[in-house]
């Protein structure tokens, strides 16, 4: 697959601000200046950033608890984001939200959602009105691992797969349900797996490398649009922080933790940008200014 310079350039840039936004995120909330709970996307801004490079404004994406980077990835604007988080009336939702209910229809984003799992069965819903409508719109299903437990997921999946929906159910296999391993959840290693059982692909990738996602999303999105039916794709990678900010995080071994930080997207991404010729140490330093005063 080949992929432009500026495609590349883009990518760059919504990783960083992911990882911008949510590392202020962590700052202030450690400073009690923002009220409610905050779940932090660090450490997962490739999947989010792959994935989304792959859509059109008026695709639809479903979110979840940890969705900033999600909502940043498919074009979220900052200051309306965090001005949800500081419970402000400027706010997308007019501050009653806050950090896990996000939405903004205008850009396709059908919401982030508390609830473990609701996602899949809202995705099934947009899918099947761009079906009806007989556009070729996409619906990306953003869910963790431990969600691919509920109800939900294998409904929803068989539902898409009878009707050839449009979806791409992306799953985040970031190794935890809250604070259980997927190897204690689960006694499959790769839940793309289950996508054989609904008569669909089920790809597994390296979900911290933003190159092998965005090709993996860009065949699904691609099926999708020509009307063959859902995907299952899941994007291996780890959340650094607990499950929660103030959750120690305790039952993650540090040899683990250790192993997952030196696998950060973010300057994996720069490393190939510049052994490639595609951008200069000057042209990164530049775009991580720009998000800077952004």
């Amino acid at each position: 697959m080949k992929v432009s310079k500026e495609a590349m350039k883009d990518m760059y840039l919504r990783m960083i601000r992911i990882r911008e936004f949510e590392s202020k995120a962590q700052s202030l909330f450690a400073d009690g200046k923002i009220p409610g709970f905050v779940y932090l996307y660090l450490g997962e801004e490739a999947v989010a950033t792959g994935v989304c490079a792959c859509l059109r404004d008026d695709d639809y994406i479903t979110s979840t608890h940890r969705g900033h980077g999600h909502i940043v990835a498919k074009g979220g604007d900052l200051k309306f984001m965090m001005a949800e988080l500081f419970g402000k009336e400027t706010g997308y939702c007019k501050g009653k939200g806050g950090s896990m209910h996000i939405a903004d229809p205008d850009k396709g984003i059908l919401g982030a959602n508390g609830i473990v799992g609701a996602g899949h069965n809202i995705a099934v819903g947009a899918g099947l009105s761009a079906s009806y409508r007989g556009t070729d719109q996409v619906c990306v299903c953003f869910f963790g691992d431990a969600s691919t437990n509920q109800g939900t997921f294998h409904e929803s999946l068989n539902m898409a797969a009878i009707w050839k929906l449009p979806i791409i159910f992306v799953c985040e296999n970031n190794n935890y349900g809250i604070s259980m391993s997927q190897a204690r959840h689960q006694a499959i290693k790769d839940v793309a797996d289950r996508g054989a059982a609904y008569g669909i692909p089920g790809i597994a990738v390296d979900g911290n490398d933003v190159m092998a996602v965005n090709e993996a999303a860009a065949e699904a999105v691609a099926r999708a649009r020509k009307g063959q039916g859902p995907t299952l794709l899941e994007c291996k990678t780890y959340r650094w922080r607990g499950h929660f900010e103030g959750d120690p995080a305790n039952y993650k071994p540090k040899e683990e933790q250790e192993a997952w930080l030196k696998k950060d997207p973010i300057p994996r991404f720069a490393a190939f940008l510049k052994e490639n010729k595609i951008l200069t140490a000057e042209d990164l330093a530049a775009l991580d200014q720009q998000v800077q005063e952004e």
